[in-house]
């Protein structure tokens, strides 16, 4: 798991699960990538950005954008994650 605040992450880090130092870290170890984060500028950090989930994704990976953002954001993200054979979906949270 990843969360921009390590110390939000500690009640999954105490329930067994293995903190990451970047979304990139979270999404080499990872098929299936979630995030939810506050404005399109975390979202494109998150996804596309040095450390990103895609950065660190592998062919036939899933990410999954939960976030209520932009639309040509998401399709910013699909066309890069296209493009490196992982699969892109928007499902925003309302």
């Amino acid at each position: 798991v990843y969360n921009r605040s390590a110390d939000k992450a500690q009640p999954l880090v105490d329930a067994g699960a293995k903190l990451a130092h970047t979304p990139k870290a979270v999404a080499e170890q990872s098929d299936i990538v979630f995030a939810i984060v506050g404005f399109p500028k975390d979202v494109r950090e998150v996804f596309l950005g040095t450390d990103g989930a895609l950065a660190g994704a592998k062919p036939g990976a899933v990410l999954v954008d939960m976030t209520t953002s932009e639309p040509s954001l998401a399709k910013e993200i699909y066309e890069a994650a296209k493009a490196k054979g992982v699969a892109s979906l928007d499902a925003p949270v309302s």
